[in-house]
C-alpha cells in the first residue's frame, strides 16, 4: 500500500504530459518559431544572400546563424555578424521564448529596437553594436539574465540610461557612440559588481566620474573617452587592480597622473590624450611592465619623460605629441619592446635622437617633428625597412643621412625637412617604390638629383627647395604619372626644363624658381591640363612666352627675373600681374593691357619693337608721335560722332529701358546680349536662392555657356549697377581649375545675368551625390580627400585671407556633403552659418554634421580633421584665419590612407 501514492502520482504526471502534448505538440512550437524567424527575415535586406539556407522545408536548427536546444529543438540563438544586412528588427523576435543570444553586430540595420524584445526574458547576450539603429533604448530592466548588452556605435537618442544598474548580472556593457541627450554617468553603475567591460565613449556625458565606479573591482576595461567629463584625474581608479585598459581621452580632465598608478600592475593600455592634464609624469608610470599602449598627446605635461619606458618589454604604441616634455628622450626606448608606432612630435626634447626605436624591425610610424634633437641620424635606422611613415622634420639634425635610410620599400612619406642635413640623395631612393611624398626642403643637401627618382611611380609630392642641389633636372621625372607638386626652387640647378615634364599629367604645382636654368619654356607645358601654379622666376630662360599657356587654368604664374622676350599674352598678364613678368628686359606689353600706374614696370610694345617708358625719346620722334596722335585723335572724334548719330537713328524706335545694357566682359569672347537673355525653362540646369541657372547654346561664335539669372527689382539701377559690375570684375579675374570661369556680367532691364563656363559633368555637389553600382557614392571619403590634395597645391600659393575662406568652404562641402547654400539653412544663411550653428548646439558631437553617405568609423577622424580646418578657415574675423602653410601642414595629418586608423572604440590601431 505504500507504493499507491507513487503510482497515483505517476499516472497523474502521464495524464498531464499527454494533455500538454495534445494541446502543444512539438511540431506546433517549431511551427510558431519558424514563422517568427521568417517574419524576422522578411524585415531584413540580404544583398549577399547569407540567409539562403532559411528554407520553409528545413528545420530552423539548420538555418545559418541559428542555434537550438539539442533536446527540445527550440531556438536559443541568432548570430549574424558582419553580414551586410539592412532593414529593421522584427517584433516577431518576441515569439522566440527560449532565445538566449541575439547577436547582429556590424550590419546596416536601422529603425528602433522593438520593445517586444523585453518578452525574451531568457536573453543573456544582446549585441546590436555598429548598426544604424535610432530612437530611444527600451528599459531593459525586465531582462534580468542579461550578461552582455552592447548597443554601441548606432544613432540611438534619448537620456542616458540610469536603469542599467538593475541588470546586476552584466559582465559587458556597451552603450557608447550614440546620440544621447546630455547627461552624467549614472551612479547606479556601481551596482554591477560583475562588470568587466564598460564602454561609454562618445555618449555626451558631463560632470565628474562618480565614486561608485571605483567599487567595480572586476572591471577590466574602462572606456569613457570623447565626452566632456571634468574634474581631476581620479586617484581612486588606482584601486581597480584588475584594469588592463583605461580610455579617458578627449575629455576635460585636469590635474596630474598620481604615483599610485603603479598599483595597476596589469595595465596594458592607457590613453589620457586630449585633456587638460599637467605636471610631470610620475616615474612610477615607467614601472608598469605590462604596458603596451601609452597615449598622452595634446595635454600640458612638462619635465622629463620617465626613463623606465626604456626598460619596457611589450610597449608597441607611444604617442605623446603636443606637450611640453623636455630634456633627453630615454635612450633605451624600443630596445626591448616591439614598437610599431612612435609619435613624440611637438615637444622640446633635446640631445641625440634615440637609437633603438626600430630595434625589433616592427616600427611603422616614426614621427618626431618639431623638437630640438641634434646630431646625426643614428645609423641603426639604416635597416628599418618596416617604416610606412617617417617625419623627423623641424629639428637640428646634421651630417649625412644613413645610406639605407633612403631605401624604405614600404614608406608612404619621408619628411626630413627643416634640418641641417648635408650630403646627397642616394640612388637607393629608387627602392622606395611606395613613396607618395618626399619632403627634404630647407636643408643643406647638395649634388645631383639622382635619376632613380624616376622610379618612384607612386610619388605625388617632391619638395627639394632651399638646398644646394646642382646639375640638370633628371629627365626621368617625366615618367612620374602621379606627381602633383614639384618644388625645386632655390637650388643651383642648370640646364633646360625637361620636355618630359609634359608627361606629368597630374601636375598641379610646378616651382623651379631661383635656379640657373637656361633655354626656352617648353611649349608642351600647355598639355598639362591640371597645372594651376607655375613659378619659373629667377632663372636665365630665353625666348618667347608660349602663347599656348593661356589654355591652362592658372591661378598663379611668375616668370620674372629671366631673359624672356616678345609680347606677354594678355590672359597670363591678368593672372600674374605686371610683377610676375618684371625684370625681363626684352618682354613687352600692349598699352591697353596694363594699368597706367603699372606701365613703368614693363616695356610697351610698338609693332615688332618695344619701347620702355623711362627711355628718353629724341625731339624728332616726340614731335612726329604727337603729330600722328593729333591727326588720329581728330579723325577718331569725327568718326565717333558720325557713328553715334547713326546709332541714334537706328535705335530711335527702341524703348530706352530695353536698350539700357551694361556689359562687363572678362574674357575674349563674342557675346550677344539678346541671345544671353533669351532663356528657356526647358534648359534649366540648376536653381538656388539667388536665381536659376540655364544652359545656353551660343549661335554667335558657337559653344555653350551657363547663364545665371539674378532678377532684381523693376526700379532703375543706379550706383548698385556700378558696384555689381565692379565686384564681378574681381570674380572674372580668378583663374583656378576648380572654379568656373566668369566670362561676362550683363546688367539691365531689371535683371542681372552672369555668364559662366559650362561644365558638362556638373558641380561639386552633384559629384558628391553621384552613385555607382550598388548605390555606393562615386566619391568616397578617400577620393574626397584626394580632392583636398587637387586643391592644396593651388592654395599653398594663396596669401589673401579671402582665398583661405574660399578653401574652407570647399572643405565644409566635402565633409558635410551640403551645397554652399541649402533651403534648410534658413533665409540668408550659408553652409558656414549652418555648420557653426550645429556645432554651437552640440560642440562635442562633430560627427552629427558629417556626410553619412561616406562616414564610417575608419574615416571619421580624417573627416573631423577636415571639418575642423574648414571651420577655422571660415572664421568671421580674417585675422584669426590660419595661413595656407598651416592649413597644408594640418591637412597632411588628415590623410585617411597614411594616418592611423581607428577601431570602434576610437583607439589607434595599425
Amino acid at each position: 500500500m505504500t507504493r499507491t501514492p507513487d503510482i497515483r502520482r505517476g499516472i497523474l504526471a502521464t495524464v498531464a504530459i499527454t494533455i500538454l502534448l495534445s494541446l502543444f505538440p512539438p511540431n506546433v512550437v517549431a511551427t510558431v518559431e519558424k514563422q517568427a524567424l521568417f517574419r524576422f527575415k522578411n524585415r531584413l535586406n540580404d544583398p549577399h544572400d547569407v540567409l539562403r539556407s532559411w528554407k520553409p522545408s528545413d528545420s530552423p536548427c539548420n538555418f545559418h546563424g541559428v542555434t537550438c536546444n539539442p533536446l527540445s529543438g527550440e531556438v536559443t540563438g541568432i548570430s549574424l555578424e558582419n553580414a551586410n544586412l539592412s532593414g529593421s528588427i522584427s517584433p516577431a523576435i518576441s515569439s522566440l521564448s527560449k532565445l538566449s543570444t541575439l547577436s547582429l553586430p556590424f550590419n546596416l540595420i536601422s529603425g528602433g529596437i522593438p520593445p517586444e524584445i523585453l518578452n525574451c526574458t531568457n536573453l543573456r547576450v544582446l549585441n546590436l553594436t555598429t548598426n544604424r539603429l535610432s530612437g530611444a533604448i527600451p528599459d531593459f530592466s525586465p531582462l534580468k539574465n542579461l550578461e552582455v548588452l552592447d548597443v554601441s556605435v548606432n544613432f540611438l537618442t534619448g537620456e542616458f540610461q540610469s536603469w542599467v544598474g538593475n541588470l546586476t548580472r552584466l559582465v559587458s556593457l556597451g552603450l557608447g557612440n550614440n546620440n544621447y541627450e546630455q547627461g552624467e554617468i549614472p551612479k547606479s553603475l556601481g551596482a554591477l559588481k560583475e562588470l568587466a567591460w564598460l564602454y561609454l565613449a562618445r555618449s555626451n556625458l558631463t560632470g565628474t566620474i562618480p565614486d561608485s565606479i571605483f567599487d567595480l573591482i572586476s572591471l577590466d576595461t574602462f572606456d569613457i573617452a570623447r565626452n566632456s567629463i571634468s574634474g581631476e584625474f581620479p586617484v581612486s581608479i588606482t584601486r581597480l587592480a584588475n584594469l588592463t585598459k583605461i580610455e579617458l581621452y578627449e575629455n576635460r580632465l585636469t590635474g596630474e597622473i598620481p604615483p599610485q598608478i603603479k598599483n595597476l600592475t596589469r595595465l596594458r593600455e592607457l590613453d589620457v590624450s586630449m585633456n587638460q592634464l599637467s605636471g610631470a609624469l610620475p616615474r612610477e608610470l615607467g614601472a608598469l611592465e605590462e604596458l603596451r599602449v601609452f597615449h598622452c598627446h595634446q595635454n600640458n605635461f612638462t619635465g622629463d619623460f620617465p626613463s623606465g619606458f626604456g626598460e619596457m618589454r611589450f610597449l608597441s604604441s607611444l604617442s605623446i605629441y603636443r606637450n611640453n616634455f623636455s630634456g633627453n628622450f630615454p635612450a633605451n626606448t624600443g630596445r626591448f619592446s616591439p614598437l610599431d608606432t612612435v609619435d613624440i612630435s611637438e615637444n622640446m626634447f633635446t640631445g641625440p635622437f634615440p637609437r633603438f626605436l626600430c630595434q625589433n624591425n616592427k616600427l611603422l610610424f616614426l614621427l618626431a617633428l618639431e623638437n630640438d634633437f641634434s646630431g646625426e641620424i643614428p645609423g641603426t635606422y639604416a635597416g628599418c625597412k618596416s617604416l610606412l611613415r617617417l617625419r623627423i622634420n623641424q629639428n637640428r639634425f646634421t651630417g649625412h643621412v644613413p645610406e639605407g635610410f633612403w631605401s624604405l620599400p614600404l614608406a608612404k612619406m619621408i619628411d626630413l625637412s627643416d634640418n641641417r642635413l648635408t650630403g646627397e640623395i642616394s640612388p637607393q631612393i629608387g627602392l622606395s617604390t611606395e613613396l607618395s611624398q618626399l619632403i627634404l626642403q630647407n636643408n643643406r643637401f647638395s649634388g645631383k638629383i639622382p635619376a632613380e627618382v624616376g622610379k618612384l611611380t607612386n610619388i605625388e609630392r617632391i619638395y627639394l627647395s632651399n638646398n644646394s642641389f646642382s646639375g640638370e633636372i633628371p629627365t626621368e621625372i617625366g615618367g612620374l604619372k602621379q606627381l602633383s607638386s614639384l618644388h625645386l626652387e632655390n637650388n643651383s640647378l642648370t640646364g633646360s626644363i625637361p620636355v618630359g615634364l609634359t608627361n606629368c599629367v597630374r601636375l598641379v604645382d610646378l616651382n623651379l624658381a631661383e635656379n640657373s636654368l637656361t633655354g626656352e619654356i617648353p611649349n608642351g607645358l600647355s598639355q598639362i591640363g591640371s597645372l594651376n601654379s607655375l613659378d619659373l622666376s629667377g632663372n636665365d630662360l630665353t625666348g618667347e612666352i608660349p602663347a599656348s599657356l593661356v589654355k591652362l587654368k592658372l591661378s598663379f604664374i611668375d616668370l620674372s627675373e629671366n631673359q624672356l622676350s616678345g609680347r606677354i599674352p594678355p590672359d597670363l598678364l591678368a593672372v600674374g600681374g605686371t610683377m610676375a613678368f618684371s625684370r625681363n628686359e626684352k618682354l613687352c606689353v600692349d598699352d591697353h593691357d596694363v594699368k597706367e600706374s603699372e606701365k613703368h614696370v614693363l616695356s610697351l610694345c610698338t609693332g615688332d619693337q618695344h619701347v620702355h617708358k623711362s627711355r628718353s625719346l629724341d625731339g624728332t620722334l616726340l614731335f612726329l608721335s604727337l603729330a600722328i596722335a593729333l591727326v588720329v585723335l581728330v579723325t577718331g572724334l569725327f568718326s565717333l560722332r558720325y557713328r553715334l548719330v547713326k546709332i541714334r537713328e537706328e535705335n530711335k524706335d527702341i524703348n530706352k529701358a530695353d536698350a539700357k545694357w551694361k556689359i562687363a566682359s572678362f574674357h575674349q569672347m563674342e557675346l550677344d546680349a539678346e541671345e544671353i537673355c533669351r532663356l528657356e525653362e526647358d534648359h534649366v540646369i540648376g536653381a538656388g536662392s539667388a536665381g536659376k541657372v540655364y544652359r545656353v547654346d551660343l549661335k554667335k561664335g558657337g559653344g555653350t555657356v551657363a547663364v545665371k539669372w539674378l532678377r532684381r527689382g523693376g526700379e532703375e539701377e543706379s550706383n548698385e549697377t556700378e558696384v555689381s559690375v565692379s565686384e564681378m570684375e574681381i570674380l572674372g579675374k580668378i583663374r583656378h581649375r576648380n572654379v568656373l570661369k566668369l566670362y561676362a556680367c550683363l546688367v539691365g532691364r531689371g535683371s542681372s545675368y552672369l555668364v559662366f563656363e559650362f561644365m558638362e559633368n556638373g558641380n561639386l555637389y552633384q559629384a558628391l551625390r553621384r552613385s555607382i553600382k550598388g548605390g555606393l557614392p562615386e566619391l568616397d571619403w578617400h577620393k574626397r580627400y584626394c580632392l583636398v590634395s587637387n586643391e592644396l597645391a593651388y592654395s599653398f600659393k594663396a596669401t589673401e585671407k579671402s582665398d583661405v575662406y574660399s578653401f574652407g568652404v570647399v572643405l565644409l562641402e566635402l565633409a558635410t556633403g551640403f551645397r554652399p547654400v541649402e533651403d534648410e539653412f534658413g533665409e540668408g544663411k550659408d553652409i558656414v552659418d549652418y555648420v557653426f550653428f550645429k556645432i554651437q548646439q552640440d560642440g562635442r558631437n562633430l560627427r552629427n554634421v558629417l556626410d553619412k553617405q561616406v562616414l564610417s568609423t575608419y574615416v571619421e577622424e580624417s573627416m573631423i580633421k577636415v571639418l575642423k580646418m574648414g571651420l577655422l578657415c571660415t572664421t568671421k574675423l580674417p585675422s584669426l584665419r590660419p595661413s595656407m602653410r598651416d592649413v597644408v601642414r594640418k591637412l597632411e595629418d588628415a590623410d585617411p590612407c597614411v594616418s592611423n586608423s581607428l577601431d570602434r572604440t576610437g583607439k589607434i590601431t595599425v
